[in-house]
């Protein structure tokens, strides 16, 4: 049972992820029921994974606490979307550190590859760079479900 439980809340937590990335391509925003719903879910996720309180529970939600404050400066530079600090302070709710932090760089590297690839598009659409609107969300849905695979999918397999 616990098995069927961890493998429904992983789906919920995919399905989540991919609707905040569809909606941040469509809108350029991840709604905070989104984020929230991912939130939420995370002490689900602890309880079926049997994960003590402390420190476990306890790294967790510093972890996520953290990388939401270090992210919100991101953002208050305007170098990020508030969706997006949201999203990336829920998904730390799920991940371990170790899986958190190689989410961390893959989201960097995708992000930077994303941007990249938008900048040369404008250019071949002939707009001024000024006016892209990076959709960040991409870079962490998709840096996340890396970072998913390695610690916590490969337990089903």
């Amino acid at each position: 049972m616990g098995a069927i439980f961890s493998a429904v809340l992983l789906g919920t937590l995919v399905l989540l992820l991919l609707a905040a990335g569809v909606q941040d391509v469509t809108t350029r925003e991840i709604g905070n029921g989104r984020n929230a719903a991912i939130a939420l879910l995370a002490p689900a996720w602890w309880w079926a994974q049997g994960l003590p309180l402390w420190p476990d529970i306890g790294i967790q939600i510093g972890c996520a606490a953290g990388a939401f404050a270090l992210f919100a400066g991101a953002f208050a530079l305007g170098q990020m979307g508030g969706g997006d600090v949201k999203l990336i302070g829920a998904v730390a709710l799920w991940l371990p550190l170790l899986a958190m932090a190689r989410m961390l760089v893959w989201m960097a590297l995708l992000g930077g590859v994303l941007t990249v690839a938008m900048l040369i598009h404008a250019r071949l659409r002939r707009r001024p760079p000024r006016s892209i609107e990076v959709p960040y969300g991409v870079a962490i849905v998709v840096a996340t479900l890396i970072a998913l695979r390695e610690p916590i999918l490969n337990r089903f397999g």
